[in-house]
């Protein structure tokens, strides 16, 4: 799900118009033709940001991308965890070997095993509700269990209730977050959204070239500063997005570990500073977490989310992982989190960029197991 409060037009005053409204977005589309990395437009100091716009190279037409499409990539990708699964119901008989089967299954994907006995419990009372005698509907009330337990998962990430929405975006390194910010900067911008890109990650200068080439695909402007505190590269990215009228500033900051705690602390003072320059910022903190990591996926939700409070979450590579059942224990514990579940707003198996498409439980329940 994705939901969008379509920006103000500006058309000559004194032409008044009326308050923007909630639309649903359409998935993204099929990728277009890359343009030249984002090119440096005037010459600044030293110690001053560097503002870089893309050049400004027309691209085709993208081509509509289906929802289907994306299911069978969804279903290839979670194969490895799926057919482990699934194999459990190629017997005859509903008995404890079954359920001992699936049990060590379900472990082996990496659900966990307190989400584990939470599936196998609802799976049962299903079965002793329907009345199943094959195997085959056991499976499928499986699906509806696991569905149920991910609901919570969804959530709609809205854009337009502030004048400049300010995301932050974190993770550890390798996770894929800097790609997961241009696949998510192209889906804004695909839909009309004015965006503006913030290089925080100052202590890593391939990861401020990532980016500067995402922003040149995209034709987005970004905010960088070699070598320069991240802090005050966001500082300087959330006033100059509000100053231009910007939609959305996303700012990239440095892949963090969550057991190094003075790197953990960098964030913390990211995040004050940030709400300095606009007091209800940032409107989003999205972490980006490898689903190959499996339970240290899970590890690295709490300690982000305890380190920052968590809005959202982009779980990436769930392409040939054999640990997909990780969102499990992610949605079991979100059940018990006093501020509520966090959202997977997003979730990718692929390096392209239709790869990464809204998250819906049911269609991962049934990607997953059928």
């Amino acid at each position: 799900m994705f939901s969008f409060f379509r920006k103000k037009a500006a058309p000559p005053p004194p032409v008044a118009e009326a308050p923007p409204s909630a639309v649903p977005l359409p998935p993204p589309s099929e990728p277009v033709a890359e343009v030249a990395p984002a090119v440096p437009v005037l010459p600044q100091a030293p110690d001053e940001p560097v503002v870089a716009v893309a050049a400004p190279t027309p691209a085709p037409a993208p081509a509509p991308a289906t929802r289907q499409g994306w299911l069978s990539r969804l279903k290839a990708g979670l194969a490895r965890t799926g057919s482990s699964i699934a194999q459990v119901f190629t017997g005859t008989q509903i008995d404890d070997t079954l359920y001992e089967e699936l049990e060590a299954a379900l472990l082996m994907a990496d659900a966990g095993v307190k989400a584990t006995e939470h599936l196998l419990a609802d799976l049962k009372r299903r079965v002793k509700e329907a009345k199943a005698t094959d195997p085959a509907q056991v499976k499928g009330l499986l699906v509806e269990a696991v569905t149920e337990l991910l609901t919570p998962l969804e959530a709609a990430l809205t854009i337009g209730r502030h004048p400049t929405t300010v995301m932050m975006v974190v993770g550890v390194n390798g996770a894929g977050k800097t790609t997961s910010i241009g696949k998510l900067t192209r889906y804004l911008a695909e839909h009309d959204a004015k965006v503006l890109l913030a290089a925080a990650d100052t202590f890593r200068a391939a990861a401020r070239e990532q980016l500067s080439v995402w922003a040149g695909r995209n034709q987005v402007e970004i905010v960088s500063q070699e070598g320069g505190d991240p802090a005050a590269v966001s500082f300087d990215a959330v006033n100059a997005g509000r100053a231009r009228g910007c939609d959305v500033v996303i700012a990239d900051t440095a892949g963090r570990l969550p057991t190094q705690l003075h790197l953990m602390e960098e964030l913390k003072k990211i995040k004050r500073v940030i709400t300095k320059a606009d007091a209800g910022a940032p409107h989003e903190v999205l972490l980006v977490v490898d689903g190959n990591t499996g339970q240290n996926a899970l590890a690295q939700v709490k300690a982000f989310d305890e380190a920052l409070g968590l809005t959202g979450l982009v779980v990436t590579k769930l392409d040939g992982t054999a640990k997909g059942g990780v969102l499990a224990a992610i949605a079991l514990w979100a059940r018990e989190r006093a501020a509520g579940p966090v959202p997977v707003y997003f979730i990718g198996v692929g390096e392209k960029l239709e790869d990464l498409q809204t998250f819906s439980a049911r269609e991962f329940a049934q990607a997953l197991l059928e």
